[in-house]
């Protein structure tokens, strides 16, 4: 068995015992890094009452939380199934290295998490998409950007 393997095996795990605990979908995450699991999750929708409560996610938010920090280079994330759209930014966002998932889209979609219209969503201009958007530039509403741009001691991420 594979460093890969074992890894997410552990993923599977997770989105085996947290779906049977009624917790959520059948979805696991790992965060690992030089080899250790640093951060495990899985998905808890139902049980936080939490539409962002997925196992990436857990595991993102945790990894961050034990580190003290909002970036996690050099790791590599290990879900059970492919990340959804959130998922998968929330990865970028915290500059993940690698991402190894055992299911796809496809196998997801065929028992009722079909992320399709999302990335078809995401991919149109915000006046086309079916929430409606509205883009309203009140006064002022630049001056946090602004002052955000010109601070000295700000940290980019």
């Amino acid at each position: 068995m594979t460093q890969d393997d074992r890894f997410l095996a552990r993923a599977i795990e997770l989105a085996a015992t947290g779906s049977r605990r009624g917790d959520g979908g059948p979805f696991g995450a790992v965060i690992v890094r030089n080899g250790q699991i640093i951060a495990e999750g899985w998905n808890r929708v139902v049980a936080s009452h939490d539409p962002t409560a997925h196992a990436e996610i857990a595991a993102i938010r945790d990894a961050c939380q034990r580190l003290g920090q909002f970036h996690l280079p050099g790791t590599v994330l290990y879900a059970s199934s492919e990340p959804c759209p959130m998922c998968l930014s929330a990865a970028y966002w915290a500059r993940v290295e690698r991402v190894v998932f055992a299911n796809s889209r496809a196998e997801a979609a065929a028992i009722g998490f079909c992320d399709d219209r999302l990335y078809d969503e995401l991919n149109r201009h915000f006046s086309a998409r079916s929430m409606v958007m509205e883009h309203l530039p009140l006064p002022g509403a630049l001056d946090p950007l602004r002052e955000w741009a010109a601070r000295e001691d700000k940290i980019a991420y």
